[in-house]
């Protein structure tokens, strides 16, 4: 059975960072792709950042240059570091993973930017 479990969300004021975790268990990371995204209020999710089996990372607009998605394979896990953040980047963020057609989500926590 595929789990996402993640960590690290909160409140941060603007141009501060955070870094998000996302533990996998029942599928194996190195070879799996991750991604999280976000979600505002009354909207769809939307992807922020993903990261192929091959390691191939691609990011929104919005979000280059300032979150980055990296793997530690050793610990099965997934981070994204967000760093200058925004009170526009305010959201639930969730990770995920699809295996056998299936996607699968983490339970999603909320990053709230604000001084």
């Amino acid at each position: 059975q595929v789990q996402l479990l993640e960590s690290g969300g909160g409140l941060v004021q603007p141009v501060g960072s955070l870094r998000r975790s996302c533990a996998a268990s029942g599928i194996i990371l190195s070879i799996s792709p991750m991604r999280w995204y976000g979600q505002d209020p009354g909207k769809q999710r939307s992807l922020v950042a993903a990261v192929s089996s091959g390691g191939i990372t691609n990011y929104a607009d919005s979000v280059k240059g300032r979150f980055t998605i990296a793997r530690d394979n050793a610990k099965n896990t997934v981070y994204l570091q967000m760093n200058s953040l925004e009170p526009e980047d305010t959201a639930v963020y969730y990770c995920a993973t699809q295996r056998l057609g299936t996607l699968y989500w983490g339970q999603g926590t909320q990053v709230t930017v604000s001084s």
